[in-house]
């Protein structure tokens, strides 16, 4: 079981942004800029390229939510994804990055 879901399972303590049924956000510990987020389906998808097209529209959806309550929208914001270890995935569990315009 990788650190996601123990997250998801209440195994392991987070700073929640958002959550319903199928998706969780909450503040990185580790920040790479001001604000700093990840989003994660709470079924269990490897990376990118497992998840569906209908459970992506979703989770674009769900993303669009976060941004709007962490107040980022119209100054900027990086979103990012990394497919495999080689591209630098460290958790085998698909997330997203939120990260505001002040990246350090």
């Amino acid at each position: 079981m990788n650190v996601f879901e123990k997250i998801i399972k209440g195994e392991i303590p987070c700073s929640k942004i958002l959550e319903n049924e199928h998706f969780l956000s909450f503040y990185d510990i580790n920040p790479k800029a001001k604000v700093h987020a990840l989003v994660i389906p709470k079924k269990s998808i490897q990376d990118f390229n497992g998840i569906t097209p209908e459970l992506m529209a979703q989770m674009t959806s769900f993303i669009f939510e976060v941004v709007e309550k962490l107040g980022i929208k119209e100054k900027g914001y990086k979103l990012l994804t990394n497919v495999g270890k080689n591209a630098g995935q460290e958790v085998m569990h698909l997330h997203f990055h939120i990260l505001s315009e002040d990246m350090h």
